[in-house]
């Protein structure tokens, strides 16, 4: 077992992205991106290290692989590959084929900055995908991989290999590997204290709406308590 499955993985895939991303303010951290989101809604939360990859345009320069193939060969059974195609809405940069081996290599799923494709294959691949949308255009002609594994940008958020991926269904959260300590403790801190503070104003509010109306008209919920 790796030293992240070993010490986080699990308190990581108790919390939301959103107790991790104000943990990364707390610290002045720049970690939440925007815009994307799981492609289906089955697809909720995922958590991993971060295996990257850059797209640029295609033209003179050729590359000698299919992109992607060197992000699934180097990855790690639960990694995540983070793609950073600047966001592009008008091609894909990655589909069934892509998915499928990801999946045999037991990587954890994608989160693209830009679009995916062969949705219906992805889904039947059960391979989570996390993107800004998804379009029919092929990669080939239109973009080529720059690099692997170099640092990124990804929604805005700068992504180096080994960072920590975090999604749910609110999006995606980084964190650098560096910090991981500090901020997975203070979103456990933010977690318990939310938890306890968000139930006990949100019951408190209730009993006050109902002392303002009649009671008799929500005499159905049996379990507010009568004063």
């Amino acid at each position: 077992m790796n030293v992240f499955d070993e010490k986080y993985r699990a308190r990581f895939e108790k919390l939301s992205t959103t107790n991790v991303s104000d943990a990364c303010d707390f610290y002045n951290i720049h970690g939440a991106t925007y815009g994307i989101r799981p492609m289906i809604e089955k697809w909720g939360r995922m958590v991993g290290r971060a295996v990257t990859v850059k797209m640029c345009a295609a033209g003179e320069t050729k590359n000698k692989h299919h992109l992607g193939m060197n992000a699934i060969v180097t990855a790690e059974p639960g990694d995540i590959i983070v793609i950073d195609n600047g966001g592009r809405l008008d091609t894909s940069c990655w589909g069934g084929i892509l998915a499928n081996s990801a999946k045999m290599k037991k990587v954890a799923g994608t989160v693209i900055d830009g679009c995916c494709r062969d949705l219906d294959d992805i889904i039947d691949a059960d391979y989570p995908v996390y993107a800004r949308g998804c379009v029919v255009a092929t990669a080939r002609g239109r973009i080529m991989e720059q690099s692997t594994n170099e640092m990124i940008s990804f929604g805005g958020v700068q992504v180096r290999p080994g960072d920590v991926v975090m999604c749910d269904r609110s999006g995606v959260v980084i964190v650098p590997w560096e910090r991981v300590d500090e901020v997975l403790g203070k979103a456990e801190e933010l977690y318990d204290k939310d938890f306890v503070e968000n139930w006990c104003y949100g019951f408190e509010e209730l009993k006050q709406r109902c002392r303002e109306y009649d009671l008799d008209r929500v005499s159905r919920i049996t379990w507010i308590p009568k004063e």
